[in-house]
């Protein structure tokens, strides 16, 4: 017999550090008026995810302060549990030398040669995230 499984909310707390912990989540734009969902490698610095990008429809998009939609998350097939959490927000190029030198993280480079001349920042307005766990009332 299948295990029941249920849905819980995420503290926002927990969402960042959720976040923090996998290296690859996806950018949800519009592109040429239609979404747009691209896989990108990406940092968390405080409340806002930092994606570095080259030339093209995501930075036309943090250029023109769209809102954009950050979403990144873990299954386990196995047990089929997991995370998923979504951080909505306005996109920004961060162009400033001071906060470049603060947001980036030598370490981190992009996954994709050429991609890492601009720098995106989502600032998280809305951070929503949920885990779905085995049920600990299966009966109820």
């Amino acid at each position: 017999m299948d295990t029941c499984r249920e849905t819980e909310a995420l503290p926002v707390t927990e969402c960042w550090t959720r976040l923090a912990s996998v290296p690859v989540g996806r950018l949800v734009f519009t592109e040429r008026a239609l979404p747009a969902v691209h896989p990108v490698n990406f940092l968390v610095h405080g409340r806002s995810v930092i994606i570095r990008t080259g030339p093209g429809t995501k930075l036309d998009a943090a250029r023109r302060g769209d809102v954009v939609a950050f979403e990144a998350d873990h299954i386990d097939p196995g047990s089929r549990t997991g995370w998923s959490v979504l951080v909505v927000g306005h996109a920004a190029v961060v162009g400033d030398v001071d906060r470049l030198v603060a947001v980036l993280d030598p370490q981190h480079r992009p996954w994709v040669r050429g991609r890492g001349i601009h720098v995106i920042e989502v600032c998280g307005e809305r951070v929503t995230g949920r885990r779905l766990v085995l049920d600990r009332n299966p009966a109820a």
